[in-house]
């Protein structure tokens, strides 16, 4: 069994055009799924290839463990793309290029990267303790009702006996200076992540000629609603998870930490608060708006669409309060509703993580941190699995990385894919 090269397989997997434009079909994901069954079935894993609909395909692999007694490892990647327009890039963002010791293309940080070092680990010859569940997914960059999310509900046998999964945003080089000068790498592991609860709000009114007074104005009523939820003040409230990182974080970083003063904390951690600002608060951020089709008419509704991210336990006391600010004639509804994603901080899986990435830089100081945002892990935590987002890579000071996902010219460091291989080879074969 030859090894696989973690760099070639990764320009591989980005010149498949996977891009997802939210429409219910995405460009190349049956033959971006084609080739990583056709690489596991050369390192003599068999795999299946299940398709939600035509050609949004998913790659599923069970790897057997030496010990079968210990629940399984599920490891999670999608391989599906977000647009990118040639025009705005330095290179063609299908082409996998490697230019100055970065590979670039779409996808590169945002997952092909995860997916060809899960692979490229694989063919290491490593040998398992437990059993790996291995799921590369469609649809992830838009709703998962092609991926993740069907698999989940159609094929829940699939993950049967996995505990823990591991997947994106997590375990990547942050350069951030200490008080006394030195330059600490954080390697923050994703422990949990806001949750989904994207509301409309529809105002009803009485519908009349723009000219007369009228105090009973849909669109008066809607903008009034959203003027108080946009203007709202959510109060700090810390999670284990964002609790754990201001404290490790503050103590590596010889920063003192008050948790009585959470936002003098983060200003004083510097760089590395940046990390932890959008999650120690509830967000509700209107981002749609529609009423009316004449200037001179009054219309009878108006519905506007709110982005809310909402933290572990805190849905309940969010809602009523945006309730309050509601008035009357507006209601609300859900247009997308994924609960927040909590796992152990302190646990086996993430010693095992901590241990791994000290096996390839010593000086490694490995926080848990909360994403502001979301990914498949909410598929995946409602079935019983603690969710990590633990996709390893060793960055260079001042890279942009968290400009890459989604952004133009994204690239990913040719060492960075070596050392994130060789990291997910010690997690794989220890955990």
């Amino acid at each position: 069994m030859a090894e696989l090269d973690v760099v070639e397989v990764c320009s591989r997997l980005i010149r498949f055009d996977t891009t997802n434009r939210g429409n219910g079909d995405s460009e190349g994901e049956r033959e971006a799924a084609e080739y990583v069954a056709s690489l596991l079935s050369g390192l003599g894993i068999d795999s299946k290839i299940i398709e939600s609909a035509p050609r949004r395909a998913n790659v599923i692999a069970r790897v057997p463990g030496t010990d079968p007694s210990l629940p399984a490892l599920l490891v999670q990647g999608h391989l599906d793309v977000v647009p990118a327009d040639a025009a705005d890039w330095s290179v063609d963002p299908f082409s996998g290029e490697i230019r100055d010791g970065f590979l670039w293309g779409r996808g590169a940080v945002d997952m092909k990267d995860f997916c060809a070092m899960v692979l490229a680990a694989l063919s290491t010859g490593v040998r398992p303790r437990r059993d790996i569940v291995l799921a590369f997914v469609a649809d992830e960059e838009d709703k998962g009702e092609y991926g993740a999310h069907w698999l989940a509900a159609a094929h829940r046998d699939l993950f049967d006996g996995c505990a823990a999964a591991i997947s994106e945003s997590g375990a990547y080089t942050y350069h951030v200076p200490a008080a006394d000068g030195r330059i600490v790498r954080l390697y923050p592991v994703a422990t949990a992540e806001r949750g989904t609860a994207h509301l409309r709000l529809t105002a009803k009114g009485r519908a009349g000629h723009g000219s007369r007074p009228n105090d009973e104005n849909a669109v008066t009523r809607l903008v009034t609603a959203l003027g108080k939820i946009a203007a709202h003040r959510w109060p700090v409230q810390l999670t284990p998870t964002v609790q754990a990182f201001l404290e490790r974080t503050g103590e590596a970083l010889g920063v003192p930490v008050d948790l009585s003063d959470v936002d003098a904390t983060i200003a004083r951690l510097g760089p590395a608060g940046a990390l932890v600002v959008p999650t120690v608060r509830n967000s509700t951020t209107p981002t749609m708006l529609g009423a009316g089709y004449k200037v001179n008419v009054i219309p009878t509704s108006a519905e506007a669409q709110v982005d809310v991210r909402v933290l572990p336990d805190a849905e309940p006391e969010l809602l009523a309060e945006i309730d309050a600010m509601l008035g009357e004639g507006v209601t609300r509804e859900f247009v997308a509703h994924q609960p927040p994603v909590q796992a152990p901080v302190d646990s086996p899986w993430f010693d095992a993580m901590a241990d791994a990435l000290r096996s390839e830089d010593p000086e490694a100081v490995v926080v848990p941190y909360c994403m502001g945002g979301g990914t498949d892990a909410k598929a995946f935590s409602p079935l019983g699995i603690d969710c990590y987002g633990f996709a390893p890579l060793l960055l260079p000071e001042g890279f942009p990385y968290r400009a890459m996902a989604h952004g133009v010219d994204e690239r990913v460091p040719v060492e960075g894919l070596r050392f994130g291989t060789r990291v997910l080879r010690h997690f794989l074969e220890n955990c």
